[in-house]
């Protein structure tokens, strides 16, 4: 799904998320109630960092969709449940699922009739084309999904206009969508929150400080990308929106408190006392063993992520320019001592795509070997070895930086260590203007059940954006990004999943990236929370709706 933040962030996040999801419930009024717990109340969260953006149309990190999924509803929407239930897509603020027609290029939908936001203000079939210019002209790192839309790509460039391939009628509720092509994985995408609706009045800037009204069961009251932010129930939801749309849980508390604490050791505490419900953070590595061995099965869960943590290395960096020396890397690159940096939370890998995701075919390249490393890179034309390695400054992201640093200077190369705080890492390595972008940290969280999701976004050349960039190695092989292209347009068989797993290979033989890890993430929470009832989405992660006090 989306770039999930930083680790300790995205894990970080679904602690959060499954803490203020456990406390957030809905009253025996509100549509989607259930259970025998306590109703009401106030879930209190610690998150060691505000997320990337409280804007629903920008954010593209675990922390923000997880805190942001129960306030902000597109017209489609995933399942509220676990495993393979959770990634079905159902009707959000549509009636129904989309009638797609034309050989796959036009999807219509119908909006309910009533639906309000947090102000009061009428949902209009309008806004949906509103939220979709609005992402474009904040550069959102999600537009490569919707550029396929009739006109969008024009759109992109210019900025101004409409976007002819979407009419949407007030009137009736109508909204006609179509493509240049047919893409398969359109529904799935109507269903990320970067086109849900806002109101027509929310200004075409960042709105994470000001929180835009919503459609979902809670509503943000305040937000201070210093300190945290506030939300309670929506106070439409019980009369209008909760009925209307009873696919959605209501939840269970009242409001939700996020403030944010970087010191992991002192959020671990304050979650065992009891202080606060959960923290977004994962429990750092050093006390990892100890919360698992006491809390596991009554406060604490292991989750496993569709997840890929890597380094990418920068194809426009001349040090990164012969191919021979990021195999090198590759070979240099021991997953396994990875594992042991990040306590076990971590499966190695060296794969684009995550075992058990469709498409995912185990193969090996590059068995560690630094004896081999070191062979390739004197034989290669490396023109600079003065490199930048890239991480943010949490745990242990930053010590995996550091490894990286390492390994490089064991190479013959110079490298300096450059940590940015988590804070806002992802948009500082996503400016392409940013110097010295050679090599560095990141992972990616799906964004749905669909190698497109892992392809076209980060590996796809054609997505090189000047900010909010997320091919990061700046590739762009155009007949790789040609066969991305046209496996999107196409149903996901067992045929078209072969073809994915050679493309997984293809990527890797070229060394766009050396992938070392496959996550796993915490669930943590606080004694008073009915911890059997929380839900881990593999898209949303922690589901608010879902948590309860006991």
């Amino acid at each position: 799904m989306k770039k999930l933040g930083t680790i300790a962030s995205l894990l970080a996040l679904i602690v959060a998320s499954a803490l203020v999801l456990a406390a957030c419930g809905s009253d025996s009024s509100t549509s989607g109630s259930s259970g025998s717990g306590s109703e009401g109340g106030t879930l209190k969260l610690q998150d060691a960092a505000f997320p990337d953006y409280l804007d629903p149309q920008l954010s593209y990190t675990a922390d923000g969709w997880t805190q942001m999924w129960n306030t902000y509803v597109p017209l489609l929407t995933y399942k509220h449940a676990e495993g393979t239930a959770g990634s079905e897509v159902i009707p959000g603020l549509a009636t129904d699922l989309p009638k797609i027609t034309n050989g796959g290029k036009t999807y219509t939908l119908t909006l309910r009739k009533g639906l309000k936001y947090s102000d009061g203000s009428p949902v209009k079939a309008s806004d949906f084309p509103f939220a979709v210019k609005r992402m474009f002209v904040l550069n959102s790192g999600g537009s490569a999904f919707y550029t396929d839309i009739v006109g969008a790509a024009q759109f992109q460039k210019t900025k101004k206009g409409e976007i002819s391939g979407i009419q949407a009628d007030d009137k009736t509720g109508k909204i006609t969508i179509n493509l240049t092509e047919p893409r398969g994985t359109f529904s799935n995408e109507l269903a990320l929150m970067f086109v849900a609706p806002v109101p027509q009045s929310t200004p075409m800037k960042d709105q994470s400080s000001s929180p835009i009204p919503g459609t979902g069961p809670y509503s943000f009251t305040s937000a201070n990308q210093r300190t945290g932010w506030e939300a309670e129930r929506n106070p439409v939801w019980a009369k209008t929106n909760g009925k209307l749309m009873p696919q959605i849980p209501g939840g269970h508390v009242d409001n939700i408190s996020m403030t944010i604490n970087k010191n992991d050791s002192t959020a671990v505490d304050d979650v065992a006392s009891g202080k606060i419900n959960n923290m977004f953070n994962p429990p750092p590595p050093d006390r990892y063993t100890e919360i698992k061995d006491q809390y596991d099965g009554s406060q604490f869960r292991v989750v496993n992520t569709e997840s890929t943590y890597y380094y990418w290395m920068n194809y426009k960096s001349p040090t990164f320019a012969d191919p021979k020396v990021r195999q090198a890397i590759n070979y240099a690159i021991d997953p396994e001592a990875l594992q042991r940096i990040y306590s076990g939370q971590l499966a190695p890998t060296q794969q684009i795509l995550p075992p058990g995701f469709p498409g995912y075919q185990k193969y090996e390249l590059y068995p560690h070997n630094l004896d081999t490393a070191k062979q390739m890179i004197a034989d290669a034309n490396v023109q600079d070895k003065d490199v930048t390695v890239w991480t943010d400054d949490e745990s242990p992201n930053n010590d995996a930086g550091a490894y990286l640093q390492d390994i490089l200077n064991q190479l013959g190369f110079n490298a300096k260590l450059k940590i940015i705080s988590a804070d806002n890492y992802f948009t500082i390595i996503g400016n392409t203007s940013t110097p010295d972008l050679d090599i560095g940290f990141s992972d990616w969280f799906e964004d749905y059940p669909h190698p497109n999701d892992f392809f076209d976004i980060l590996l796809n050349g054609e997505n090189i954006a000047t900010t909010n960039n997320q091919v990061f190695s700046q590739n762009n092989t155009p007949d790789l990004n040609k066969k991305i292209t046209e496996l999107a347009r196409v149903p996901l068989t067992p045929d078209v999943e072969k073809q994915y797993a050679e493309l997984d290979k293809d990527f890797m033989k070229e060394a766009v990236w050396a992938p070392y890890g496959n996550r796993t993430l915490a669930l943590f929470v606080s004694d008073d929370i009915d911890f059997d009832k929380v839900i881990w989405n593999p898209t949303f992660e922690m589901d608010y709706t879902s948590f309860q006090f006991k």
